[in-house]
């Protein structure tokens, strides 16, 4: 398995501290959150998009991808009525896509729960036409770039809109392009009646990228959720894609959590 961590984890740290540390500890791979480089992802010039990129290979490392697409961002929204917020936000996400292949990515991770959620009076039928046609507008430059959108299902808690692995593949049926696939979360899925190791193995043929944590927010390993399961549906499937720590408590810190959730991983998959 090819492992990588999500960098908003440490922000705060020069991107050479970042790219040490995370080679440092074994990991290979950075998925990156657009906010901690810019307020857009269009304010990152095309020559510090290379030097991210070229800090990044002198490390070992590569940037698989980007993910929280439209965190801190404004004027975009995926299932709104208004048809120029959606023209705005297809637009922005062909932005993110080439920014993707620019850095060397190939996955970009669809959550922005807050950019999601459907309107009031809207009915399921329409905020499912609404997000696949905003997809749908996309899709071409994803194709031209080589990168992948991946829908990521999200807790009734964080959003109104695409709470299941089921609910994202309608939507992938919907969009019907190779490049828009399926983002898998541990913590997301733990709210699902399926067990983990089903919806890995129903699933596995349009999913594309893995994320792991715990529902107490923190890495695999530091929660109640064991993972031997897991990474045996996955190599079962043949899962090919990135392993990717992403937490969303920081308490024990940055360093501890990324040690702990590499070392514990490595331990499960030795047994």
């Amino acid at each position: 398995m090819r492992f990588a961590i999500c960098q908003e984890l440490f922000e705060g740290w020069d991107w050479e501290r970042q790219c040490r540390f995370m080679a440092e500890t074994g990991y290979t791979g950075i998925e990156l959150a657009p906010f901690t480089l810019a307020p857009r992802i269009t304010d990152v010039s095309a020559t510090q998009r290379h030097e991210l990129r070229t800090v990044a290979e002198n490390y070992g490392l590569t940037i698989c991808g980007l993910h929280w697409l439209l965190a801190k961002t404004e004027g975009m929204h995926l299932t709104t009525h208004d048809a120029g917020t959606r023209a705005t936000t297809a637009a922005y996400l062909r932005d993110l896509a080439n920014a993707c292949g620019d850095l060397g990515g190939t996955v970009l991770v669809f959550g922005s729960p807050n950019q999601r959620n459907v309107e009031d009076g809207m009915d399921r039928v329409q905020a499912y036409a609404n997000a696949a046609e905003v997809f749908r507008a996309a899709m071409p430059v994803f194709g031209d770039r080589g990168v992948t959108l991946c829908m990521e299902p999200l807790t009734p808690k964080e959003t109104n809109f695409c709470n299941t692995c089921a609910d994202a593949a309608e939507l992938i049926a919907l969009v019907d392009h190779p490049c828009f696939q399926l983002h898998q979360d541990v913590k997301a899925m733990l709210s699902e009646a399926t067990p983990i190791p089903a919806l890995i193995e129903q699933y596995a043929s349009v999913t594309k990228h893995f994320h792991v944590n715990d529902n107490n927010l923190l890495g695999p390993g530091m929660g109640p959720t064991p993972y031997e399961p897991i990474f045996a549906a996955l190599q079962r499937t043949n899962y090919a894609g990135w392993v990717s720590v992403e937490v969303f408590d920081y308490k024990p810190g940055a360093e501890f959590i990324a040690r702990e959730s590499l070392q514990y991983m490595r331990d499960v998959l030795s047994r």
